[in-house]
């Protein structure tokens, strides 16, 4: 990747990273809103707004988030698998985007359920404040997220500290000169890791079709979910 590129994506990736904590911040506000308030036209009007920004704003940035992230991993020298806390990330970032989705359903719900009825209430808060409590966990995932990428805790995984001593010991089992030394790597087609760049591509194409898969199931089942009542 080149330096151009490698700024591109990092850039895009803080930008889709700060625009979800910001939008899970708002849903938040509204989840608040709708599950304090009594005013029955107030929560009409608030949870189809939570759906309509979870759908579409926050779950577009949680998968833009993702995939921009490994793209960065793959294309830097942090690697993906070479720091815990790039493999932290990795884990709470793809554990955020499932539990996001699978809480579309709910949300899905609780915006048809105060749009088709009068609701009283503790009928009201029922439905919202599982949801506070998922906006909020969600926020203190996300803060986590950012922690790491600040902090950058731990160090090197077991697989880091093979790769980095291969690197350091690269040049006692070759006499190429660090020009050659660098065109051998690029053109022997490995990523940052040390894996087979195609092999790096698989695995994000991979999790992001997973990532798709769910959510599709999970629009899917939210349908059934709302015509069974």
């Amino acid at each position: 990747m080149t330096p151009g590129l490698r700024k591109l994506v990092f850039l895009a990736h803080i930008t889709f990273s700060v625009g979800w904590i910001g939008a899970v911040a708002g849903f938040l506000a509204l989840a608040i809103t709708g599950a304090s308030g009594n005013n029955v036209e107030v929560a009409r009007a608030v949870y189809p707004a939570m759906e309509i920004t979870a759908r579409f704003v926050i779950v577009p940035l949680a998968f833009a988030s993702l995939l921009s992230g490994i793209a960065q991993s793959l294309g830097t020298p942090w690697g993906l698998f070479r720091q815990y806390w790039v493999v932290a990330k990795l884990l709470l970032t793809i554990f955020a985007t499932v539990v996001l989705l699978k809480k579309m359903p709910l949300i899905s719900y609780a915006a048809h359920r105060t749009a088709e009825m009068q609701l009283a209430s503790t009928a009201l808060r029922a439905v919202g404040i599982p949801l506070v409590v998922h906006a909020g966990g969600g926020i203190l995932v996300l803060l986590g997220i950012t922690t790491l990428s600040v902090y950058k805790p731990w160090g090197l995984t077991p697989f880091g500290r093979r790769k980095q001593q291969e690197r350091r010991y690269a040049p006692l089992r070759s006499p190429q000169t660090p020009g050659l030394q660098v065109m051998s790597d690029l053109g022997s087609g490995q990523a940052s890791d040390g894996l087979p760049r195609c092999f790096s591509i698989y695995l994000a194409a991979a999790i992001g079709l997973f990532i798709v898969a769910v959510h599709i199931s999970m629009h899917l089942a939210g349908n059934g979910f709302h015509h069974g009542h």
